[in-house]
């Protein structure tokens, strides 16, 4: 773990990327891999989802669909205990994402003139879960509760098997609470790429949301386009605020819950103690020995982990917002009166007994959150991600007679004079 003190004359930004090496490097090698990928689901369908399944999990697939007897049978693996925390989550969930529905509006904009918006729920989404060594019974219900009350009709859920050719149990049981019938035991960009072009199993879908991994984010980038996506997640990632007053066990604690993730996941923390920092780095290490991922946390520590003394809090939340965590924790005293100050961050935690994990799993707010800087400009994963918007016009003969002239020198300034005889037209006398 580093640690750094914060000087006159640091340019933020690039003290950030050099420590944390966030500047982006294209991968030809895997950009043409997951090109060919593509380009054989697109010509070869189901023949080619299974052969890259047996090349890639080791897996010879009779059927891709997921059976109701396979997913009977995971309820009965979990056990009734974790499906009633499941449901419990769901509901959690589905409150929070109620509070973001949106509606159509259509009002008066002055005489003869009614304008406003129609939303309409996409039609048909896909939803990736990364499975196969381990599975995220959380990512099913983030990405397929928001879609259902968003009203979703139709939800495919693609996720590798394990070596047995089985799906997790606990992505299935949480399949089950989130009411998705159409399950595919398939993964990598394969999955992508059946699930934006269809296969002889697989309809295809007009959107895909749910994180992966290298591959899986760049097949989404390639398919961008022909289908949406909700975005390209990177490593996870956590930015902790602290003081003097901070618990260094607590900070060292939720540092290492994101390093757990990935061996390139970015754990930082900014402080205003040197002396804080110290106990930090002391506490990270000690706890280190006792995680059974311990070699992954290592490496996450050893390689992207960051603390950076801040000479005042001003400063700390301006580096903060630098960054743009993925989860913000701010272990400040009355630390929602810090809110207005930040500016770039997926979601926020306030206080020592808001840890990051409640809202992994459990809060209600989705967990799917920009990462790698791009809360800078954009946002969680959200009802509104399933939704489309169609504008409405409605202008009647008089109102529109009072602009047309000002529409038809618009138009001619554009040199688009069919545009200004469409108003013209109009008016002409038969």
């Amino acid at each position: 773990m580093r640690i750094i003190e914060i000087k006159d004359g640091m340019n933020k930004r690039k003290t950030l990327n050099e420590l944390l090496k966030r500047e982006d490097e294209d991968n030809l090698e895997i950009e043409n891999t997951v090109r060919d990928i593509i380009n054989n689901i697109k010509r070869n369908g189901d023949v080619a989802l299974k052969e890259y399944t047996y090349k890639f999990d080791r897996v010879e697939l009779e059927n891709i669909k997921v059976s109701k007897e396979e997913v009977e049978e995971a309820i009965d693996i979990v056990g009734e205990e974790f499906l009633n925390i499941l449901k419990e989550a769901s509901e959690n969930i589905r409150i929070y994402h109620e509070e973001e529905v949106e509606t159509t509006w259509f009002k008066d904009f002055g005489p003869g003139i009614k304008l406003g918006q129609k939303i309409t729920p996409i039609k048909r989404v896909g939803l990736y879960v990364p499975g196969g060594t381990a599975g995220y019974p959380s990512t099913v219900l983030m990405t397929a509760i928001p879609a259902k009350v968003a009203g979703v009709k139709s939800l495919a859920m693609v996720t590798p098997p394990d070596s047995s050719g089985k799906v997790d149990p606990y992505i299935l049981a949480a399949a089950y609470v989130a009411n998705i019938d159409e399950i595919y035991k398939v993964g990598g960009a394969q999955a992508i790429a059946a699930l934006a072009y269809g296969t002889e199993t697989i309809e295809p879908v007009y959107k895909i949301v749910g994180p992966g991994n290298i591959f899986v984010a760049t097949a989404k980038k390639q398919v961008f386009g022909k289908v949406d996506i909700d975005m390209i997640a990177g490593p996870s990632e956590i930015g902790i605020l602290a003081d003097e007053k901070s618990n260094p066990r607590i900070i060292a604690a939720d540092l290492l819950s994101q390093a757990e993730h990935d061996e390139m996941a970015a754990p930082i923390f900014i402080t205003t103690s040197k002396e804080q920092a110290e106990k930090v780095e002391e506490e990270v290490y000690k706890q280190i020995e006792k995680l059974p991922r311990k070699d992954i946390n290592l490496k996450s520590i050893e390689n992207y982990a960051l603390g950076i003394i801040a000479r005042n809090k001003d400063e700390a939340i301006e580096w903060m917002n630098e960054f743009a965590p993925e989860h913000l924790e701010i272990l400040y005293d009355n630390p929602e009166t810090y809110l207005d100050k930040i500016t770039n961050a997926g979601a926020i935690f306030l206080g020592e007994y808001s840890p990051e994990p409640v809202g992994d799993y459990f809060a209600g707010p989705n967990h799917t959150l920009p990462t790698s800087g791009t809360a800078k400009f954009s946002s969680p994963l959200g009802v509104y991600d399933y939704f489309k918007r169609s504008s409405i016009i409605q202008y009647n003969k008089d109102a529109l007679e009072k602009v047309g002239d000002k529409v038809q020198k618009f138009a001619k300034k554009e040199g688009l004079f069919a545009h200004a005889n469409a108003i013209d037209i109009r008016f002409q006398e038969d």
